[in-house]
């Protein structure tokens, strides 16, 4: 019970395994919070205008935040700051965290000012579909939720500092507390507000969660913050020089919900339905890819930064051979689970059935694509922990420029499914990019992969597929249930089927580090482990 305790102690310096642990149960939580919340706004809105303008209004502020920030608050920061404390230079850590914070939030306030102005302007060109009464709406929505982001930039760089020093319970918290106003500001203020109050909610919770929750983390372990514009700081040079290439490239991993949502705004409701089951989808993602890949990344720098670059390999190789495997696994039952699934979700008040069956079909097709995006993201922060963003960032960049033919092409042929198809598509390109870049740069070889453990995966994959689709219970929430528990049981004997045939050792592996390659790696995480909650 104490190590327990221990494990959510704010001040607990966590392993890469105990990190993993948190921040999968804390994004599993707040999947939990966001069922939720779309399970409210499905049932008071249904797939109609009014949530196809809200779902839309997140894209500038989107958009404003990938541009200014880039997601370098949290990504490339964390390179540098976690080497002045391997180098015992609190001093500079701390000066550069206060410059960073203090010229960025400048520059993100005059940015927020500037899209508010052109806020109408981007909207009638992004959602040439809409109606002019839904481009209104989008509009006034988009200027609640602007500001927003101002507080996600800063809670992005606190958040990074609490990362670096191996303290994650308050960054994990941070969007559970988002999800839980967006539905308070809906059931608060929805019958005066309408939809209007989910906006609301949402700009209250980025205070609140994202930002609040980490500079209360970052005042309890005393970093300092004393406002500076010193642009001359070699440090904050650097940290330009590497936050360049994330603020100007687009990553197919950000733009691939633009481009759905640009193409999709054709139809009503039709965002609406693409975006629910691209929501379920990412609950998946979050646990195999976004988890893994925020707890993996101080690993990954440490690694580096101490140049020990063959254990740095292995643990990459590591990571994505894991998630793959257990991503192929968790393919298997998304697919023949789609219809109860979605329905469970979202099939209530003004989401019917005709609209559960729509968007289950796009989830069957998403689904296909898991191990795609969890892996990629593994192999994008490796680059990042190397203190290589340019390449990476080029290469995508240039994939997202070329991919956007294909979205045209399907959509215009086979309709909004075909967005679906392209998706994968092009994550699956942008996989195959960063894999053979840091294979082709000598970083993390291919040839290290333990293929055979994942081609079993791929195995029980192609086995468990055989189970036959489910369909729900139109009306009865017993019927899903009975549904998906008939389908899971299934699915599993089928994949354990396909371990079994080729004698795969993956059920071990997940459950523990496997010491083969390189022991010593494995006896360094295993005295962590040990002597966690110091």
């Amino acid at each position: 019970m104490n190590k327990l305790l221990r494990f959510f102690r704010p001040s607990h310096q966590h392993t890469a395994f105990s990190a993993t642990l948190l921040l999968i149960s804390a994004v599993m939580l707040s999947r939990v919070i966001g069922y939720a919340r779309d399970a409210y706004i499905a049932w008071a809105y249904g797939a109609g205008g009014a949530t196809d303008a809200y779902v839309a209004a997140f894209t500038l502020p989107d958009f404003l935040n990938y541009i200014v920030a880039g997601g370098a608050a949290s990504i490339t920061f964390i390179s540098i700051y976690t080497r002045f404390l391997a180098e015992k230079r609190d001093a500079d850590a701390q000066k550069t965290f206060s410059i960073i914070i203090t010229v960025m939030t400048a520059v993100m306030i005059v940015g927020t000012i500037a899209t508010e102005i052109f806020a109408p302007q981007f909207v009638r060109w992004f959602v040439k579909g809409f109606s002019p009464d839904k481009i209104e709406l989008c509009v006034h929505l988009t200027r609640i939720l602007l500001p927003a982001q101002i507080f996600f930039y800063v809670g992005g760089v606190v958040s990074a500092v609490l990362l670096s020093h191996r303290l994650f319970l308050f960054p994990a918290f941070g969007p559970l507390i988002y999800n839980v106003f967006i539905i308070l500001g809906g059931v608060i203020g929805g019958r005066h507000f309408g939809i209007q109050s989910l906006a609301y909610g949402a700009l209250i919770g980025s205070f609140a969660g994202p930002f609040l929750a980490s500079v209360i983390g970052a005042a309890r372990i005393g970093t300092g913050y004393r406002p500076s514009f010193d642009v001359s700081n070699p440090a904050f040079r650097e940290w330009v020089k590497l936050s360049v290439p994330l603020m100007l490239g687009v990553s197919l991993v950000t733009a691939d919900d633009w481009i759905l949502r640009h193409y999709a705004s054709s139809g009503v409701g039709d965002i609406t339905r693409l975006t629910f089951a691209k929501r379920l989808f990412a609950v998946p993602i979050a646990v195999l890819g976004q988890a893994t890949g925020q707890a993996s990344l101080p690993f990954f720098a440490r690694l580096f930064n101490e140049k020990k670059l063959k254990e740095f390999a292995y643990t990459v190789n590591d990571s994505v051979y894991r998630v793959s495997a257990a991503s192929l696994l968790a393919t298997g039952w998304m697919m023949v689970a789609a219809v109860p699934l979605i329905d469970l979700v979202y099939r209530r008040g003004k989401f019917l059935f005709s609209d559960t069956q729509t968007s289950a079909v796009y989830f069957f097709w998403f689904s296909l694509s898991l191990v795609l995006w969890a892996a990629q993201g593994l192999y994008a922060r490796a680059f990042y922990a190397a203190g290589d963003t340019l390449t990476p960032m080029v290469a995508v960049t240039v994939i997202t420029v070329l991919s956007l033919p294909i979205y045209s092409v399907l959509f215009h042929t086979f309709g909004v499914i075909g967005l679906a198809w392209a998706s994968d598509i092009g994550i699956g390109i942008n996989l195959a990019a960063l894999a053979g870049l840091l294979h082709f740069r000598g970083l993390v070889s291919l040839g290290e992969m333990r293929w055979t453990a994942i081609i079993a995966g791929a195995i029980s994959f192609e086995v468990a597929k055989a189970v036959p689709l489910a369909t729900a219970g139109r009306g009865s929430r017993v019927a899903d249930v009975m549904q998906l528990v008939l389908v899971s049981i299934t699915w599993m004997a089928a994949a354990m089927a396909g371990l079994w045939l080729m004698r795969s050792e993956l059920p071990r592996d997940l459950r523990r580090r496997k010491a083969a390659a390189y022991p010593a790696v494995a006896q360094d995480e295993s005295r962590e482990i040990l002597g966690a909650g110091r």
